[in-house]
């Protein structure tokens, strides 16, 4: 097998190169002025061992990378009474689509799209004050990540608060289908909020190691989800993780992942590694342009697709 320092080393610095970097996602304020010309990776393995390369220690703004982790939270609060109030097929449709919606009576077609986030979301807020619901997804990126220094971007809060109509018209719609049950100010701020959690890649790559070794932290030992649980999140990954571009991160990749409109991208490499990327610039739908393309570049060279080398 090929080294696979030697490997990150050479992805980031031909990802360095490349002329074509995508669009960053100008539509969040706070967002638009990133510069695109960045690019990080981290990849750690069963030991913890991490090979790193470009901005692998900036942090950005995950955006809906968060959705894999408020995802997990749920479901170990609620179980699998959470698919009462969101389904787990890909939506073909935009991330932030409507149309899907009214058709199904407000039932979201996955927990990865906004307005199936958004349902997860007011599922942890049950019982709790926006605030604490706030603290206790923070202390569980601290937990998975083993790192308590990571935080909320509030200038990202913010401005998605301000600009975010489209999500305000989601979560009202389900409110009126009673798929939502707390007030949607309350459910939209802790929503934005997750959504503004910034990392860094290696940040990332540790937090997403449970998915990769069957529910658990390999390094301490410590249980995450039961492998079940694991192994059906990476599946919800695989299929919904890239919206309307799924099916070609799949083709292309061969790994469960989850990307965000920051640019960030965490993929999973099944008893192999977790891995994180960071590439500003998207795609014309919404993910990260050079990314996935350093993503396929590692599974090739690596044979980590799950579907074989």
């Amino acid at each position: 097998m090929p080294d696979l320092k030697t490997v990150v080393a050479e992805i980031a610095e031909e990802m360095r190169k490349r002329p074509d970097r995508g669009q960053v996602a100008s539509y969040i304020p706070e967002l638009a002025g990133i510069d695109p010309d960045q690019f990080g990776i981290a990849v750690i393995d069963a030991n913890g061992e991490v090979a790193a390369g470009g901005d692998a220690d900036v942090p950005f703004s995950i955006q809906s990378v968060s959705k894999v982790f408020t995802l997990t939270l749920a479901l170990g609060k609620i179980g699998d009474r959470l698919w009462r109030h969101v389904g787990r097929e890909p939506s073909g449709s935009a991330f932030n689509s409507i149309v899907q919606l009214e058709y199904e009576q407000g039932i979201p077609r996955n927990p990865f799209i906004n307005a199936g986030a958004i349902a997860v979301t007011d599922q942890i807020l049950a019982g709790h004050e926006p605030r604490e619901a706030l603290g206790e997804i923070l202390r569980f990126m601290h937990f998975i990540a083993d790192d308590t220094s990571i935080t909320i971007d509030e200038k990202v809060a913010a401005s998605e608060r301000r600009t975010g109509f489209r999500n305000v018209a989601l979560a009202n719609y389900m409110k009126s289908f009673g798929v939502l049950q707390n007030p949607v100010d309350y459910t939209l701020g802790v929503y934005f909020h997750h959504c503004s959690i910034a990392m860094s890649c290696r940040q990332l790559a540790m937090a997403g190691r449970f998915l990769a070794w069957r529910g658990k932290n390999p390094t301490t030992g410590h249980s995450v989800v039961n492998p079940e649980r694991a192994r059906r999140i990476n599946a919800i990954m695989l299929t919904c993780g890239h919206y309307d571009g799924s099916g070609e991160f799949a083709y292309r990749v061969g790994l469960p992942g989850k990307s965000g409109v920051g640019g960030g991208i965490l993929a999973i490499a099944p008893g192999m590694a977790s891995i994180a990327v960071w590439a500003p610039g998207l795609d014309a739908v919404g993910n990260s342009h050079l990314g996935r393309i350093a993503l396929e570049a590692l599974t090739k060279r690596m044979g980590w697709s799950i579907f074989g080398e």
